[in-house]
């Protein structure tokens, strides 16, 4: 008689409900990073003020910024593990908080090595704890079909927050000052952590479920030696090919768009006379695009070969911004509105083919691995954010790392293309 009851308990966890459960996480998943997204929003604009009130040197100011970089990739590997050790809720919600103790204190700072602690260090800490390493934890867990497009969807929230937070940042920049802007991002992170603490769920099983598509499996026990675990991946990655692909594509996607284009687009448009508010409204619109291009793309990943796609992606990209230079001006024209709406559909549409990737190669590890390939994303991001500070200083001008950011972006094609498919 036990026998049978565990029989029908296992039947009835394993039974799919009408509406799965797996979309609503995803929803809270989409909510969350949408909330989170308003950090990812304010180093652009923060270069300008902060040169005028403090005299730091752009190089100074973005320094800080590639340390937040640099610091947002290589947590996530370690947040991955944690999410295994501590719960996916727990790490996210910690992360927030610190994220919102860390643009706070910005308000006070009256030294350079403050915004490398306040901005730098602790919004680098709490943003690397949910990286797009979240959304593919996310992802595995919950999802066996439709992983491609949910890894899309999630990708394109950070997109989205970037696209409602950047015109009213830079209103209140422009019109008030940094420092009102720097609360309101301390407040959105705040916001969104009781909708993680209330709505979402860790795993499947915590609420008797499959994942959608798959089977139904028991949680596994929480994994001890987070960190350990996560070395011991990278370690084991580090000794195949294709794990230094990944990380070599993804280095030189962080380059061009996280270190270039949103921390140096809108104070280069500046020089060339366009407002400020017309510079960030022009980065919000590449966050529209954002989300059609990275939902497409996972689209995508779910029917071509996921390294095929990320050829053409770096090829596009790079060739667009060669001709970036020559289409700064003081109002917006045209063929920048093309440019924009062109290099938006591909802005992080390299997300769900570089997760397919790591998925294909390997396997359970996967989550931690995309974790160290978004560590060399941000490591890049964080080159060329300080780089092209020190560009402007030195020569009175972005266009050297616009054309340097161009030709790699062309051998990160080569690079995918090398990339060999999985043995059966």
């Amino acid at each position: 008689m036990a026998q049978t009851t565990e029989d029908r308990s296992s039947l009835s966890t394993s039974r799919s409900p009408r509406f799965h459960r797996a979309w609503s996480v995803a929803a809270v998943t989409f909510v969350t990073i949408i909330g989170a997204a308003a950090f990812a929003s304010l180093p652009g604009l923060l270069i300008e003020p902060l040169h005028e009130e403090f005299d730091w040197s752009r190089g100074t100011i973005g320094f800080a910024v590639s340390v937040n970089l640099a610091l947002y990739g290589l947590t996530a590997p370690f947040a991955a593990a944690l999410m295994d050790r501590f719960g996916i809720r727990r790490v996210v919600a910690v992360a927030l908080s610190v994220i919102a103790l860390g643009s706070v204190l910005t308000v006070w700072m009256t030294a350079a090595w403050q915004l490398v602690l306040y901005w730098g260090i602790l919004v680098g800490l709490g943003s690397g704890s949910m990286a797009l390493a979240f959304a593919a934890t996310v992802t595995n867990r919950w999802f066996t079909a439709r992983r491609g497009l949910v890894t899309g969807i999630l990708t394109a929230a950070g997109a989205s927050g970037q696209l409602v937070f950047l015109p009213l940042l830079s209103w209140l920049v422009e019109d008030h000052g940094w420092r009102p802007a720097a609360v309101t991002v301390a407040l959105s992170a705040l916001a969104v952590v009781p909708f993680v603490w209330l709505l979402l769920r860790d795993h499947p099983a915590d609420v008797g479920l499959a994942p959608y598509g798959g089977a139904y499996a028991e949680k596994p026990a929480p994994a001890a030696g987070a960190a350990r675990r996560a070395l011991t991946v990278l370690f084991e990655a580090a000794r195949t090919g294709p794990f230094w692909l990944l990380a070599g594509t993804f280095a030189i996607c962080g380059a061009s768009t996280n270190g270039l284009v949103k921390t140096h687009f809108v104070p280069a448009a500046h020089d060339h006379g366009m407002p400020v508010t017309a510079a960030a409204g022009l980065l919000a619109v590449i966050g529209v695009f954002d989300v059609v291009g990275t939902i497409a793309s996972g689209w995508f990943t779910d029917r071509f070969e996921a390294r095929r796609l990320l050829a053409v992606y770096y090829a596009l990209r790079g060739v667009s911004l060669l001709f970036l230079p020559m289409l700064l001006a003081p109002s917006v024209h045209p063929p920048m509105l093309f440019f924009i709406v062109f290099y938006g559909l591909d802005w992080v549409a390299t997300v769900p083919p570089t997760i397919a990737l790591c998925r294909e190669h390997y396997g359970e590890d996967s989550a931690i691995v995309f974790g160290w390939v978004l560590a060399s994303h941000q490591i890049g991001a964080a080159v060329i954010a300080f780089a092209g500070g020190v560009a402007r200083d030195v020569f009175g001008s972005y266009d050297p790392v616009w054309y340097a950011s161009g030709a790699l972006c062309a051998a990160a094609a080569l690079m995918a293309l090398v990339i060999r498919r999985r043995a059966a």
